[in-house]
């Protein structure tokens, strides 16, 4: 469980006004000290992220998020990081807190006192069908010991449930209710086990250069193996140059052949035309949902003029090597391709621009780092502005002439 990917994970995040007792409730729904807890209001100044397991649903990653009515320039710069984790949530926890009323008892907020940070959260959940629950925190000031739900005039969708991260009253019901709202999430399609048979012999080609890390191999290439055992077949790996010799020895021709999208024209010239060949890449493209939106999107590269403007983007942050994939070996390609010069800008990890109307094409990673919700937000955003959006090996295969064989087989 602690190994699995945080983007296979599914994303629970809480979310609320500063004070309302988000970091206490994380802290009582992990069951660790986890998040800060204060009563100084903006506390939390980032999101702070916790893996751990959720029963039934399996691995989960919870969130706890700043303060959604914080003020001020820091205060704008924290909203907009809990802006960014809505883009990767997959079911939301909103945390209100009880009120005082005239008499000065705790009593339960009304309709009219959401306020207007809380509607606004809100309307996110409803605009991007985050599945959501709403909780009435710090239910132990209220004046019964049990609550009277019939009493609460929030007139919102979603469930309304009182809670106590002070006395754990409801914790636990808060839980099995959060793994059922996380658990309409639709699943996803499986990286390449539908497309390939039991006993089918699959060969991995996988470059070992200065790129790749010391003493293991990067997650999609790990992911691809785990997906391929568990449909019964069998992974072959080997580098590109022994693949020739590799497929002269395994007796029979492989099912499928999956490479690294940057010796792709290399393993293209030795697999035979009849032999299914793709990349990694193109793979992920398909498992995170925009697989026809990248093949149409890398069309734009033919239209390429001097100056036009590219975004790259990479999921993560790793540290980039002196032949960065992403932010030198595709822009060499794309001028190669088109006798132009563009103009390239970058992004990586959580960030990603707001305004796309200024670029003519947008190229992704594989997104092996982030959740099919938020690559679903980035596709979604360029889609809305009219930007073509495309990914590395898609591109790889459109520059080298071999996109039709690389996509023949998975799209339909």
């Amino acid at each position: 469980m602690n190994n699995t990917p945080m983007a296979n994970r599914i994303h629970i995040a809480f979310f609320g006004r500063r004070n309302a007792g988000k970091s206490s409730l994380v802290n009582a729904v992990t069951g660790q000290n986890l998040a800060i807890v204060s009563d100084v209001k903006g506390t939390t100044t980032d999101p702070v992220y916790k893996s751990m397991e959720l029963l039934p649903l399996g691995p989960v990653v919870i969130i706890d998020t700043p303060g959604f009515d914080d003020e001020g320039e820091l205060g704008e710069l924290r909203v907009n990081k809990a802006k960014q984790v809505l883009n990767k949530t997959d079911a939301a926890v909103l945390v209100l807190e009880p009120q005082l009323n005239e008499d000065l008892s705790p009593d339960l907020p009304s309709d009219s006192s959401l306020s207007a940070s809380e509607a606004e959260l809100v309307s996110i959940f409803l605009a991007k069908k985050i599945p959501f629950i709403i909780v009435i925190n710090k239910s132990d000031l209220c004046k019964t010991d049990s609550v009277n739900l019939a009493d609460i005039r929030l007139s919102l969708p979603g469930e309304i449930l009182p809670v106590s991260a002070k006395t754990g009253y409801n914790i636990n019901l808060l839980k099995e209710k959060i793994a059922v709202l996380a658990s309409c999430e639709e699943p996803q399609t499986r990286l390449v086990a539908d497309l390939i048979r039991a006993n089918d012999f699959i060969v991995l080609v996988i470059p070992i250069d200065k790129a790749a890390p010391k003493g293991r191999l990067i997650l999609p290439q790990q992911q691809m193996i785990r997906d391929i055992l568990e449909a019964g077949a069998v992974a072959i790996t080997t580098k590109e140059s022994e693949l020739g010799e590799t497929l002269a020895n395994l007796g029979r021709k492989p099912a499928l052949v999956i490479t690294d999208s940057q010796v792709f024209a290399q393993v293209s010239a030795v697999v035979p035309p009849e032999i299914p060949l793709t990349s990694f890449s193109i793979l992920f493209a398909r498992y995170k949902g925009f697989l026809q939106t990248a093949v149409r999107g890398v069309e734009a590269l033919d239209s390429i003029k001097d100056g036009s403007r590219i975004l790259i983007c990479e999921g993560c942050t790793h540290h980039r090597q002196c032949d960065d994939i992403g932010t030198v070996k595709i822009p060499r390609l794309i001028r190669n391709y088109s006798g132009t010069e563009p103009d390239f800008s970058f992004c990586s990890g959580g960030d990603f621009p707001d305004d796309l109307k200024q670029y003519k094409l947008i190229i992704h990673c594989g997104s092996c780092m982030l959740n099919g919700r938020e690559m679903h937000c980035r596709r979604l955003q360029a889609e809305e502005q009219n930007i073509p959006f495309t990914n590395y090996g898609i591109t790889i295969a459109h520059i080298q002439g071999i996109l039709k064989r690389s996509v023949e087989m998975i799209v339909k």
